[in-house]
């Protein structure tokens, strides 16, 4: 997948996951390539600076914890303004794929001559 279109993906994606329940990276890696069938692999070289980026932010916390096995692990949390954040993201997102899944619906059905063109 083009490497833009990822990275403007990155943070509503996290932050979705986020909304789902409070997580560690791991976990938040694998998530995200299991929604997306294994298309998409991320390194923790990709989310943990994101991450960060979204705990700064403040829509994002992170409090350590204890995993199951006792080591300490990073869990994260949305925050209310990172829900804010996710639903204005989640607007733009959904008028962006209304828009290009209209024209790519009309395209896959044939050409338009809706341009005055014969």
């Amino acid at each position: 997948m083009d490497k833009d279109l990822v990275a403007a993906m990155a943070s509503p994606l996290v932050l979705s996951i986020l909304a789902e329940g409070d997580t560690y990276g791991y976990a938040i890696l694998k998530r995200v390539r299991e929604l997306s069938r294994d298309e998409l692999e991320w390194s923790d070289g990709m989310l943990y600076p994101l991450l960060h980026r979204l705990e700064r932010s403040g829509s994002v916390r992170a409090d350590w914890g204890a995993s199951p096995e006792g080591r300490r692990r990073r869990y994260y949390a949305i925050t209310d303004s990172g829900r804010a954040q996710l639903a204005d993201q989640r607007r733009q997102w959904e008028t962006a794929n209304r828009t290009l899944g209209g024209i790519w619906s009309r395209a896959a059905s044939g050409p338009s001559t809706s341009l005055g063109t014969t």
